[in-house]
């Protein structure tokens, strides 16, 4: 757990103002994305359904679970509200889109989404370490204490 403690204070102590611009765009851009994915929620389970062997429920949840953790990760993400844990519910996402979706004979065309999905897990990796800086949602130490939160 100390280990963790430091992290944090070196991400809160080395974490300049305008990385915090960065990670408010970064929330709004991943919020986008699940609205995105929600009004075309068949072209997105059309993608997945052709690079792996699940059954239509499975892709019908894990559609799902793309637009709610865009939506609301993106959301916690800006707000710097629980930044890591909202990084840690989009890891899958983006690992899978990175190796499973966007690999294929598309890479080298216009536009292609797998430099967006590298981008994209790049900063969720980092926002992972970093953590959420200054400008940020945050409880105070008596509301940690008070929900049981006080070893996050």
């Amino acid at each position: 757990m100390k280990l963790l403690h430091k992290l944090e204070h070196w991400g809160d102590s080395h974490h300049p103002k305008w990385l915090d611009i960065i990670r408010v765009a970064f929330g709004l851009f991943l919020c986008y994305k699940g609205f995105d994915f929600l009004q075309n929620m068949g072209s997105l389970i059309g993608k997945m359904n052709h690079k792996m062997p699940f059954g239509a429920f499975a892709f019908i949840l894990l559609g799902h679970y793309v637009v709610f953790a865009h939506i609301l990760g993106g959301l916690m993400i800006a707000a710097g509200f629980f930044t890591r844990f909202a990084c840690l519910i989009q890891l899958p996402i983006l690992l899978g889109a990175v190796f499973f979706i966007n690999i294929g004979g598309e890479i080298m065309r216009p536009y292609a989404e797998l430099f967006t999905s590298i981008l994209v897990l790049i900063l969720l990796i980092y926002f992972l370490i970093i953590g959420n800086g200054r400008w940020a949602l945050r409880l105070n130490e008596e509301e940690k204490k008070d929900t049981g939160m006080d070893n996050l």
